[in-house]
């Protein structure tokens, strides 16, 4: 186990990461100069609105220790891969949430230190263990922006292998983030299966009120559909796999899954019961 964690995980990560650079160019950076309010609002909502709204969740059903943590971990992570591929699929604004993604990924160097430090203070006081700020940073840059940085880079020299190979890498991207769940949960059943009762509710209605706002803030901003639909999942889903690597890898000590793993873990897989539904509404609108 010890060396699924302190190996695998970060290699499967660095991987994911990496086709998610793929998926890049230059433009997809640039963009966000062109439709600037479109994307404020969607940063606005995962660097600042989705941390808030977790941390009143937690408080609201009582959830305490590491497992708190955990949700708020899990609320300072990106979409990832999984909100690209969503917005894709619902006929949101595929430019628009690359983008998102792409910069939100980038400023996680920043925000996750920042939360993480806030979160154990709050939740775990004395208790806490002790957490590095500027290892924790290197960590993030490590696993997360320096993977998509080569990704970006090998789609600008190659980019004809890199659209060609970029298919299968996403669908090695998806069994990896589905191994890393699967792995979680099962080195903390008993833990999962505790708090199954307390964490789920609370995840789900996590999950809804981002999703709703996500999609509500922009519409009333008069943005269209199309863009509403993709700030909404940018907004509500989240890099499960990257919370189980911080929670794992940085916290943890890299000694095993534990306890501030299994909000990712279950969110990875309640994800999935509630944005189905919703992407076949979102389907349907213009």
């Amino acid at each position: 186990m010890g060396a699924l964690i302190s190996v695998g995980l970060p290699l499967a990560l660095a991987f994911i990461m990496f086709s998610l650079g793929v998926g890049l160019t230059a433009a997809d950076f640039v963009r966000v100069v062109h439709r600037p309010i479109a994307f404020l609002v969607g940063a606005f909502n995962q660097v600042i609105l989705l941390p808030l709204v977790a941390f009143a969740v937690v408080l609201a059903f009582g959830i305490t220790g590491e497992l708190a943590v955990g949700i708020m971990i899990l609320a300072a992570c990106p979409g990832g891969v999984t909100s690209n591929v969503v917005s894709r699929m619902a006929r949101g604004d595929v430019a628009l949430s690359v983008s998102l993604t792409a910069i939100i990924s980038l400023i996680s160097v920043l925000s996750v230190p920042i939360i993480l430090a806030f979160a154990m203070n709050r939740f775990m006081g004395a208790n806490a263990p002790d957490i590095n700020i500027t290892a924790t940073a290197i960590t993030m840059f490590l696993i997360t922006v320096l993977p998509i940085s080569i990704g970006v880079l090998l789609r600008r020299v190659f980019p004809d292998r890199m659209v060609a190979a970029e298919p299968v890498l996403s669908k090695v991207a998806t069994a990896l983030f589905a191994i890393i769940i699967v792995a979680a949960l099962a080195a903390n059943w008993d833990v999962f299966l505790e708090n199954l009762p307390l964490v789920g509710p609370a995840l789900v209605t996590l999950l809804v009120l981002l999703t709703v706002i996500g999609f509500f803030v922009p519409r009333l901003l008069g943005r269209s559909r199309t863009e509403a639909k993709t700030v909404s999942v940018e907004t509500g889903v989240q890099n499960g796999t990257l919370g189980i690597a911080i929670a794992t890898l940085i916290v943890g000590g890299a000694q095993g899954f534990d306890a501030y793993s299994i909000p990712s873990a279950v969110y990875g897989i309640l994800m999935y019961l509630i944005i189905i539904p919703v992407l076949l509404v979102y389907r349907r609108m213009d």
